[in-house]
Order: C-alpha cells, then sequence, then structure tokens
C-alpha cells in the first residue's frame, strides 16, 4: 500500500545546532583551526566609536570562507547559502535565527575599512602562523610557480595599443580599477631610471615589459594574453610561493598575466615572506620560466640555491657557431672567437643584464669562418653578468637534490588544479590589481586551513560523536 506523509504541525521544537553538524564535517575541522579573536581588536581604529553598530567582521570573514571552501563565486548566492544550510550558519555563529547579512554589505567592507586594514592579508598571515606553530613549514624549501586566471573583463570592451582613450584617462572620473593602473604608471615612471649595481655592474631593478597590444578598459592592468589554456583574453596571474613540507602556501602575489611581471614577484613574496615569519628557504624550486640570470643572481646573493632549468638560448644560432665555441678570457673581461680574434666590450649592460662583446669588422671581413659565424660586418655575442651563477645551476642540475626538487614543485601545481577545479577559480569576480589579491589571498587561506585542519584531525585521540 503507498504511503502518504501527512505534516504534523508542533507548538514546541527541541533543536540544537551543535547536534546536527557532524564532528568530522569539514567546516567543523576547520572551525578548529581558525582563530579570529584578534580580528575585532585590529580592526576597531577603523570603526567610529559613535552611530549605528556595524556587521560583525568576523561574520563577514567566516561567511567569504566558507563561499572559497564551497566554491561559491557570488556573494548573492552565498548569503541565501548561509541563511538555508544549518552547517553554514552553525560555522557563522548565526544560530537558527540570526540574520545573514546583504550582499552589498560586502563590498562595502571590501572597498573600505577590509583593504584599509589589509584584512585577507592579515587573515592569511595568521593561518600561516597557525601552520608554522602546527609543524607544517619546514622552511628549508619553497617553491613558486603561476597560474593564469581570466579576468572580470570583456573581449569587445578593449582598445588596441598600449593607451587609454583621453576620456578614459581622467582620475577624477575613471572608476577603481582604471585609477589603480594610473597610479601604478606614475610609480613606474618614477622609477624608471633607479639602478642598481650588482659585482661592480650597473643593473635595472626590474625588466620594463613590453607595451601592451590591448588594454581593457573596465581593467586595464589586466594583460592582453593567450597563455595557458587560454584563448586570447584579458588574465592575471596567481603567483604562489609554497613551502615543500606539506605544501603550505606562505606568500601569494597577484600580477599581470606577463612573464616579466611574474618572474620579477618572487623577490617581493621571498622578502615578505623572511621579514613576515622569519622563513629564508636554503632552495627554491621553479621551472624554465624563472631560470633568468637576474633571478638566479638575486637568489644566490641571499644564500637559496636556485633548483631551476636556466632559461638559455645558447643553441638557437639558425646553424651559425654558437656562444659556447667562443671562449671567454676572464682577466682580460673579453671573449676569444674559434678562429682566434679578440672580442671586446664597452662595458655597457643592456636590459636584461646582458653585456655585448664584438668583434672588429677588420677581423671578421677576411674570416674563412665568417660564413658559419654572422651575416653582418662583424659578430656580436652577449654574457649575462650574473654568468657564473648561472654556470653553478648548470653544475646543480644532475645532482640528486635538484632532481629531488623538479619532483616536489609539482605540489604547486597541484595546488593550482584545486584551485580551479574544487574552488571554481577559473575567472576573477573581482577588478584590478587589489580586487585579484583580495580573491587569490583567500583563496590560499581556505587551502592552508583545510591543510591544517585535517593535520589537526589527525595528531587529535578519536573522538566520539558531536557534543551536545
Amino acid at each position: 500500500m503507498m504511503g502518504h506523509q501527512v505534516e504534523v504541525a508542533q507548538l514546541f521544537y527541541e533543536f540544537s545546532l551543535e547536534r546536527h553538524v557532524p564532528s568530522g564535517h569539514l567546516l567543523r575541522r576547520i572551525d578548529r583551526a581558525l582563530d579570529l579573536s584578534w580580528l575585532r581588536a585590529e580592526l576597531a581604529p577603523f570603526y567610529s566609536s559613535t552611530g549605528r553598530p556595524s556587521i560583525d567582521p568576523e561574520l563577514m570573514i567566516r561567511m567569504l570562507l566558507v563561499g572559497t571552501c564551497y566554491g561559491i563565486r557570488s556573494e548573492r548566492r552565498l548569503c541565501d547559502e548561509v541563511h538555508l544550510n544549518l552547517g553554514y550558519r552553525w560555522f557563522c555563529r548565526l544560530g537558527l535565527d540570526g540574520a545573514v547579512p546583504d550582499h552589498s554589505t560586502f563590498s562595502k567592507a571590501r572597498h573600505g575599512r577590509f583593504r584599509e586594514a589589509e584584512v585577507f592579508r592579515r587573515v592569511f598571515e595568521r593561518v600561516v602562523g597557525s601552520c608554522m606553530s602546527a609543524g607544517l613549514v619546514g622552511g628549508e624549501g619553497f617553491a613558486v610557480d603561476a597560474s593564469v586566471i581570466k579576468a572580470d573583463a570583456s573581449y569587445a570592451q578593449r582598445v588596441e595599443g598600449p593607451t587609454l582613450p583621453p576620456e578614459r584617462s581622467d582620475p577624477d572620473r575613471a572608476r577603481r580599477p582604471v585609477r589603480e593602473y594610473l597610479a601604478a604608471l606614475d610609480a613606474a615612471s618614477a622609477q624608471a631610471g633607479e639602478t642598481t649595481v650588482v659585482d661592480g655592474q650597473p643593473e635595472r631593478l626590474a625588466t620594463e615589459p613590453a607595451p601592451a597590444k590591448a588594454l581593457s578598459l573596465t581593467d586595464p592592468t589586466a594583460a592582453w594574453t593567450s597563455k595557458g589554456s587560454l584563448k586570447v583574453s584579458f588574465a592575471y596571474a596567481v603567483n604562489t610561493l609554497v613551502d615543500l613540507r606539506r605544501a603550505i602556501v606562505v606568500d601569494v602575489e597577484a600580477t599581470p598575466a606577463r612573464w616579466s611581471e611574474e618572474v620579477a614577484s618572487t623577490p617581493v613574496m621571498i622578502e615578505r615572506t623572511r621579514r613576515r615569519f622569519g622563513l629564508t628557504p636554503s632552495r627554491l624550486a621553479a621551472d624554465s620560466a624563472y631560470g633568468s640570470g637576474q633571478l638566479v643572481g638575486w637568489l644566490m646573493g641571499r644564500g637559496i640555491e636556485p633548483h631551476v632549468p636556466l632559461l638559455d638560448r645558447e643553441r638557437q644560432t639558425k646553424g651559425m657557431l654558437t656562444w659556447a665555441e667562443f671562449s671567454f678570457d676572464r682577466s682580460r673581461d673579453l671573449y676569444v672567437c674559434p678562429a682566434g680574434h679578440e672580442m671586446t666590450t664597452t662595458g655597457h649592460v643592456v636590459p636584461g643584464g646582458l653585456k655585448q662583446y664584438r668583434a672588429k669588422p677588420t677581423s671578421c671581413g677576411p674570416c674563412a669562418l665568417k660564413p658559419r659565424c654572422t651575416t653582418g660586418l662583424a659578430r656580436m655575442v652577449t654574457r649575462n653578468v650574473h654568468e657564473d651563477e648561472r654556470e653553478h645551476v648548470r653544475q646543480l642540475a644532475g645532482t640528486p637534490a635538484f632532481k629531488k626538487s623538479a619532483c616536489e614543485r609539482r605540489k604547486v601545481e597541484m595546488l593550482f588544479a584545486h584551485l580551479k577545479r574544487n574552488l571554481g577559480f577559473r575567472r576573477l569576480r573581482l577588478r584590478g590589481p587589489t580586487g585579484a589579491g583580495d580573491e587569490f589571498l583567500l583563496a590560499a587561506t581556505a587551502q592552508n586551513l583545510r591543510r591544517l585542519a585535517r593535520s589537526l584531525v589527525a595528531s587529535a585521540p578519536t573522538c566520539g560523536p558531536a557534543p551536545a
């Protein structure tokens, strides 16, 4: 006989959220690992002492972490889910009757107090500190890599060339992402002439990126790129620095999806990790995109072994004599070609940290090797100012430690796979470098919390049912 359920109205219910959240639930495990008791004290200077009470900042952070952990990308949908889901309510300390804030509250807080106080950066660093206390961070070996995330910028809303139209370049009328882009241009032009000295040679602080082929009218900082699996579109790169012991993210940086910007972010993250946590690795693992002479020299100057395949194009000579066939005389700072002619330098270092050595046209003209050497008047070769460090890396390439680092750096790629597949980070919601940075910091915080929660459960004694 077919059953039929009849709703029976009751006047009183005895219900406890605490009993309805399983002891092994992800949010219960994360709650044990998350400590936000410091948050209100640090945010207090950014709130007025009078007026109507605001939405609790801890509630907003907990809701954003729920959305990040479960791939809820829309804050409007996040508010609906927290309103309906008992586990989300328990984690956010809302009880059964607590009111869920309006979705617009997050935008106001993010662009105001949260950004002024760098809340997402502080939450991330507190979680990293908890991972260090739990023994998940070794500090001996780091790995770095970048992954491309599509920006919230339309393919159609773009202008060709590296310059915004005049009506979009007025900071007084421009939107926040455009203002951030214009401010970055001003800062870059102010530092354009600055140089530093490395091994007695002047060197630029950073490699100048090539002029942009196209700019987005809504988010001009995003790079017009076809990197990764993307078709041509605007995108940012999430640059991630990972400790190799348990794949804990120790720093993250948002940059336009350009190779030069990604490589330049590595020293920034390493220095920030040293200042904030006192961690300086003895080795850094990365792929060949990070094998530039400038980065290798910077790492070795700080006692960090670069376990990085070199970015070397010495064999790309279209059938001509390669750079390796020229011998270098260190005492006289010159090259000697295979025919015995000397090649001298002016000492000028071109962008990229390269010194040029040229032969005399009178030497190359009658030389029998000229058809195999050059099609110009005289042959030129370049030498990186960090060539000694590069030679050291070449000697490291076959060692067991180098091969081990090559395997371990795959942990960064697994984090990227989890970021895109499980957390839904295939396209950004927020615009501008600060918006991208906020999203990347929240994602890294969620990934670290999951690993921290798993380690705390593994080290804790077997638990019974959830407390009443």
